[in-house]
């Protein structure tokens, strides 16, 4: 679908046609994940009953987004952004060299880090359960990966803002304020 504005901007310029893109479900499930992982990180050692409860409020946002990943509008299922390696790899290749084509959805390489950042996330909910049941109480290796999880989880988030920042800048647009708006310029 596509939503062309006639109105005229500053300066007498027409401003740029745009295409809604992200639902308000996936906004509303990044913005709430990054504020709920910052906050559990946040908490770990110190506050362990916010750590706990945020847990398991990212558990049930990754749940939720599991299954809109299945039923949501098209930009927001899987069918539609994950690809396979091959792809991902020529995708990154082509984003070193400056040339990456622009997609209006996830491209390839958006694709394979939300199924990184989704797989690591539960881990590390799943080992955070762990430590609270009976069977794994205090033991250093459930910890120990739960840690790890959370640790290459921030690694994740680092490279994905790396690439959004790239993305934005090789593309001219402003994928952040996307994520916002749920809304991007539509196809060149």
């Amino acid at each position: 679908m596509r939503t062309v504005s006639n109105t005229i901007g500053a300066g007498g310029v027409t401003p740029p046609a745009t295409v809604k893109v992200w639902d308000p479900f996936v906004r509303i499930f990044h913005w709430s994940l990054v504020s709920l992982f910052i906050l559990a990180y946040a908490t770990g050692d110190e506050i362990e009953r916010v750590h706990v409860a945020a847990g398991y409020a990212i558990a049930g946002l990754l749940a939720a987004r599991v299954v809109w990943g299945f039923i949501g509008p098209q930009h927001a299922r899987f069918l539609n952004f994950v690809r396979p390696p091959r792809e991902v790899l020529a995708y990154l290749r082509d984003m070193a060299m400056l040339r990456a084509p622009r997609y209006i959805g996830h491209n390839p390489a958006g694709g394979a880090m939300i199924v990184a950042l989704l797989v690591a996330l539960v881990g590390t909910c799943v080992t955070g359960y762990m430590m609270t049941r009976d069977a794994y109480w205090g033991s250093k290796l459930v910890e120990h990966i739960h840690e790890f999880l959370a640790n290459l989880t921030i690694g994740l988030v680092v490279a994905h803002v790396v690439g959004v920042l790239i993305a934005s800048f090789e593309h001219r647009e402003n994928l952040v304020a996307s994520m916002i708006t749920g809304r991007k310029k539509a196809a060149d």
